[in-house]
């Protein structure tokens, strides 16, 4: 029974990555086993769980196991990779809100799964689904609504993520005044909170709101 979940394992990985080759077959056996800790779902099941197709799913599968050849990506590495992208500002902290928002079953790692289930959201899904993602990044404690200091927390992020050569006169209070803007267009009921439904409607009513918060643009 190992023996053929070994097999399978192997084979789901590589009809992932499309690098099966009979040739180096036993040599890859021993060389993926000591360094690979995660196997992703089936090429068949992420197809049905998200919207990329069987090619986008392979090329995306080799990017993310050259990058995180365990199979899984901690923080700290999942940091790195992101501050390539970013090389004019800090974007450890926006990083640290994205890891927590694609490490959806809190286990302290993303797998491919996590990965391509978030991004599946994020490029192919409905608007409801888009800011229903959003909004779970935003919410940061998770109790179901978000604070302005949340949202302070996530725009600050932003800035200096996109760093002093990308806005260079802004001031220092300036994402301090992007949030008072958007709180008093999103808090309908003025009781200091955000709930999803307010957060949906707003966006929805007011596509300046989802541009200036930027919630898609620094994902990938």
């Amino acid at each position: 029974m190992k023996a053929k979940n070994r097999d399978q394992s192997l084979s789901d990985s590589r009809e992932l990555d499309g690098s099966y080759d009979q040739l180096t077959d036993s040599v890859e056996d021993d060389f993926e086993l000591s360094t690979v800790c995660h196997r992703p779902e089936s090429m068949d099941k992420l197809q049905e769980q998200t919207k990329f197709t069987k090619k986008e799913l392979q090329v995306l599968y080799r990017g993310f196991k050259n990058e995180c050849p365990s199979g899984v990506v901690n923080e700290e590495n999942f940091k790195n990779i992101y501050s390539q992208f970013f090389p004019q500002g800090d974007s450890s902290m926006y990083a640290h809100f994205l890891f927590e928002a694609f490490d959806t079953d809190k286990n302290g790692s993303v797998s491919f799964e996590d990965f391509v289930f978030g991004l599946s959201i994020i490029l192919r899904g409905t608007i409801n689904d888009r800011l229903n993602w959003a909004f779970n990044l935003y919410d940061l404690n998770k109790d179901g609504c978000i604070t302005k200091e949340e949202m302070l927390d996530i725009m600050k992020s932003i800035y200096d993520m996109m760093g002093k050569y990308t806005y260079p006169t802004m001031q220092d209070d300036a994402p301090r005044d992007h949030v008072e803007t958007f709180f008093q267009k999103m808090d309908r009921n003025k009781d200091g909170v955000v709930t999803i439904e307010e957060f949906i409607e707003s966006c929805k009513k007011d596509e300046n709101i989802m541009q200036s918060m930027q919630l898609f643009d620094n994902v990938i």
